[in-house]
């Protein structure tokens, strides 16, 4: 489903919004977040710097659901799709910052992916993963097509695949970032 062309001054705002929309939500959620478990530590620290994983706070929502931004009716104005747009409230989970919010108990696998989002927020800065992911969006077309989240995903098959060869998360975000990926 094609997505509208926006101006540069459009995008500068779509991606002051989202930017606004995870802090929120960080904020929101970061005082009912819990810090990983031993096990979940263990099993991630072959790939992940000791600072995230000791940094980052969990959660696993029961009888709530993460909402859509509320500038999704703009973005509908300007001429997306409504079906076009991410849906908060279907993901698996969702990382604002440091704060990983799960609508379902976490696996090694969907936890592996989140900590992606986090080193990718660690190197980029909110305003510059916000802005990252927008553009992403607009250019890929879809939620799958944003570079950050293809990032996410290919790094948690290769855990997926082989959870015993361990390859450092930073430095392949890092790789990204240096190519110009993102």
């Amino acid at each position: 489903m094609p997505v509208p062309k926006l101006v540069d001054a459009q995008i500068a705002w779509v991606a002051q919004q989202v930017a606004e929309y995870i802090d929120r939500q960080r904020r929101t959620y970061s005082d009912r977040t819990v810090l990983l478990t031993a096990g979940q530590k263990a099993a991630m620290q072959p790939f992940f710097p000791t600072s995230t994983l000791d940094s980052t706070g969990v959660l696993v929502l029961t009888a709530e659901r993460v909402g859509n931004p509320p500038f999704y009716p703009q973005l509908i104005q300007m001429g997306f799709e409504p079906t076009g747009l991410p849906n908060f409230s279907l993901m698996a989970a969702i990382t604002f910052v440091d704060t990983v919010v799960s609508h379902e108990p976490f696996t090694d696998r969907l936890l592996f992916h989140e900590l992606v989002h986090v080193v990718q927020y660690e190197k980029l800065g909110l305003e510059g993963f916000a802005a990252k992911y927008v553009r992403g969006f607009l250019s890929g077309g879809s939620y799958e097509g944003i570079p950050l989240e293809m990032n996410a995903y290919e790094l948690d098959g290769r855990f997926a695949e082989v959870p015993t060869k361990a390859f450092s998360v930073a430095d392949e975000v890092q790789g990204w970032i240096d190519a110009g990926s993102f």
